[in-house]
């Protein structure tokens, strides 16, 4: 077994989306090698309404998938097509953009007025790019969770993972999306198959992933917005780690203990033409799509819904 490198520590940079959400941006709009398959990842966490209640009106996607995943509160999302739903706590939407699709999605806070949750966007490989649209609304029940015995719990959006199988299947990076607790001091291996680009994002606690490099786990610098800053050896809320080849990724959580996403998936390596919500390969193709927005043409088929 080998132990994967860390190839990169940042924190979120703020920004706004939408008619005006704030939200973090874990990453998204720089090297798409870096993280291929996946484009793009946002966090969407506030207990004031003001931040969330404008939401993401009217907008169309093709050539990706998005995954959102809810922690707190609710999204209300409708499309083109006529298709309605709520994701609450816990739920899921994995939804394939292919030939193109419009969409809203309008957050709600919960009865403290809290909302928090992710999307993460997925890159599509040329022969894909044009698939029909298709949607996977996972509701929390069926997600699997697995406690350990030393009290780790592991959620399996997406993937295999000790035995259980995540709910949302069909897609095309072969992805693996976990949704990790660690307890306070414990120390965890987790594989990762090695043909996978990963990449962990911490949203509660703090602990450390051990580097190849280090054989005592201890990370001596990091970049947060842009800034080489020193640490001892502890990443801890919004902080994405990204890692290079390997089949292991191990952690040691701190005091608090140490939540995160662990994502990984088989890289496309195609080249990438973007535009705002539209992925594709040429800017040829950006065009066209911009044509079949301007001329009505956008939406070409009917959503599969599951």
């Amino acid at each position: 077994m080998s132990i994967r490198p860390i190839k990169q520590i940042s924190g979120t940079q703020q920004t706004l989306e939408g008619a005006g959400v704030k939200l973090n941006r874990v990453f998204g709009f720089g090297d798409p090698s870096l993280t291929d398959p996946f484009l793009m990842m946002d966090d969407f966490r506030s207990d004031r309404p003001e931040d969330y209640l404008a939401g993401f009106p009217w907008h169309p996607h093709r050539g990706i998938e998005t995954i959102t995943y809810v922690l707190a509160g609710s999204v209300d999302h409708g499309d083109s097509l006529g298709n309605r739903g709520t994701l609450g706590a816990g739920d899921v939407q994995w939804m394939t953009a292919g030939s193109g699709i419009m969409h809203q999605e309008m957050p709600e806070g919960d009865a403290q007025g809290r909302m928090h949750g992710f999307q993460l966007w997925a890159n599509l490989p040329s022969r894909l790019k044009m698939t029909d649209p298709r949607y996977q609304d996972i509701p929390a029940g069926e997600i699997p969770e697995i406690v350990d015995d030393d009290g780790t719990t592991v959620r399996v959006v997406v993937g295999d993972f000790w035995g259980k199988k995540g709910p949302v299947d069909g897609i095309a990076a072969d992805p693996q999306y976990l949704d990790i607790f660690v307890p306070p001091g414990k120390r965890k291996v987790f594989p990762v198959d090695t043909y996978r680009q990963a990449f962990a994002y911490i949203f509660e606690g703090s602990g450390s992933f051990r580097d190849a490099s280090d054989p005592f786990g201890v990370l001596t610098e990091k970049q947060v917005n842009g800034e080489e800053v020193h640490v001892r050896d502890e990443s801890g809320n919004r902080t994405l780690v990204v890692f290079d080849s390997g089949d292991e990724v191990v952690v040691q959580a701190g005091e608090m203990g140490i939540r995160f996403l662990l994502v990984s998936g088989a890289p496309i390596k195609e080249p990438v033409a973007w535009h705002g919500p539209i992925v594709m390969n040429t800017r040829e193709e950006l065009v066209e799509a911009v044509r079949d927005l301007q001329n009505g043409t956008f939406i070409r088929d009917n959503a599969i819904i599951r």
